[in-house]
């Protein structure tokens, strides 16, 4: 537990940043979540662990997690659970009078601001947040509790995650 709690959380520190960042970047966080992952179940340096995160840590990929941790910011956000100066970020297509008739407003997507820089621009959490959660199932956007929400997203993004190693 001590492991998770101070690894996880400088891993999961400044998630929005690190939204559509090339894989070179993302790469050395999974190397530290792996060895971290070793560590916690006592593996040797070399063993393979992702089976290992997978089926006994439950631990979110490190895309994963940062898809996670916006999505659950700006749920927090809509529910006024969050300060103030975020939840100004995420507007709903359905508040702009010029939007409101879009097939986006009845869906309930947030509006995405555009972008003056495509390097950095898409990464603020104004612009990575309501991104992520437009790219949620409906029926994940809609549920009522918070607990409900997590869990239902860290499920789809588990499936997301380990697509292809999956046990059927």
């Amino acid at each position: 537990m001590l492991a998770l709690a101070l690894i996880a959380s400088r891993v999961d520190y400044c998630n929005s940043i690190l939204y559509r960042v090339p894989a070179v970047h993302v790469r050395p966080l999974q190397l530290v979540l792996n060895a971290a992952a070793r560590f916690v179940v006592k593996k040797r340096r070399f063993d393979h662990i992702t089976a290992t995160i997978r089926d006994e840590l439950h631990w979110l990929p490190v895309r994963q997690r940062i898809t996670y941790k916006l999505c659950w910011l700006v749920y927090k956000c809509l529910h006024l659970m969050a300060p103030i100066y975020l939840s100004e970020m995420c507007v709903p297509v359905s508040n702009i009078a010029t939007r409101e008739r879009l097939r986006s407003a009845t869906r309930g997507d947030l509006a995405v601001p555009t972008a003056k820089t495509t390097s950095y621009g898409l990464r603020t959490f104004s612009a990575a947040g309501p991104s992520c959660w437009n790219s949620l199932h409906a029926d994940i956007r809609g549920l009522p509790s918070i607990n409900q929400f997590c869990c239902r997203l860290k499920t789809e993004l588990f499936r997301q995650g380990y697509a292809g190693a999956l046990p059927s």
